[in-house]
């Protein structure tokens, strides 16, 4: 169902690399380049994104994308694998640990969460997503893109010349009908809340954020505190989309991940 991409020796060490929305596979490209020698690296296009479009309504979900990326791997000839997913992806890669644990070897979260404690908020960010979705479906797609990349969230990837212009234009590829259906289906307000799963997480776990994602570095030292064999790492003089702003970095990290617990 899903289309992706691979990198390196399909005898190595997997590792499944998960993107955020709006991304697909081709953001990994740097990051899986950099780890084929010594690992096997899938990167999947998520549902809505890239080439896995015009799927079953099912599979925008997280259960459904969760399944999805079983089959890959069962499709591909991996049992179990280091699972490294950013924002939506990381939100994604968490699922998989919670409720799939036996693909998972070990989990490398970037700048992700277990999503909204509360229903009332979960049913605020619906209603927020439900906007952004139609705002995909029928009005200008370069617009929502900008608007997107101005949010807080995004603000040091201002800092470095011309990377929001480059990525605007990398998330033109997408068609936004698809990405609406991702939003709905994906959405924080969607996914169940895993917060109260965490305690019963056995795979070990290394989250990740940037020194700058004020929010989300406290999300996962919040997170760190509820799990069991996990570490934390916060980037210096980065923000949400560390891979991207510091992919040297990055790819250390998670080499180390793969390797500790290969």
């Amino acid at each position: 169902m899903l289309s992706y991409v691979t990198h390196g020796d399909p005898e190595s060490p997997a590792i499944v690399l998960l993107h955020g929305f709006l991304g697909s596979a081709a953001d990994w490209d740097l990051v899986a380049y950099a780890l084929s020698e010594g690992f096997f690296c899938v990167a999947p296009d998520l549902p809505g994104h890239g080439g896995s479009v015009g799927l079953p309504d099912g599979s925008y979900t997280m259960e459904g994308t969760a399944r999805a990326i079983g089959g890959l791997m069962d499709d591909i000839g991996i049992q179990r694998a280091t699972i490294a997913g950013y924002s939506m992806g990381g939100r994604l890669a968490l699922y998989l640990a919670l409720r799939h644990s036996e693909r998972c070897a070990s989990l490398f979260l970037e700048s992700a969460s277990p999503g909204i404690e509360s229903e009332e908020e979960r049913a605020v960010r619906r209603k927020a997503d439900e906007e952004r979705a139609r705002r995909l479906e029928f009005g200008d797609f370069d617009e929502f893109l900008r608007d997107w990349y101005t949010q807080p969230l995004f603000a040091s990837l201002a800092r470095r010349e011309g990377m929001v212009r480059e990525l605007i234009e990398s998330r033109k590829n997408n068609d936004p009908a698809e990405l609406a259906k991702s939003l709905r289906g994906m959405g924080t307000g969607s996914q169940p809340s895993l917060w109260g799963e965490l305690p019963g997480l056995r795979v070990p776990s290394i989250l990740v954020a940037g020194q700058l994602d004020e929010e989300f570095v406290r999300v996962v030292h919040r997170m760190a505190s509820l799990l069991h064999k996990t570490r934390v790492f916060t980037v210096p003089d980065v923000g949400h989309n560390l891979h991207l702003e510091s992919p040297n970095e990055y790819t250390r990290l998670l080499r180390d991940t793969a390797g500790w617990w290969a």
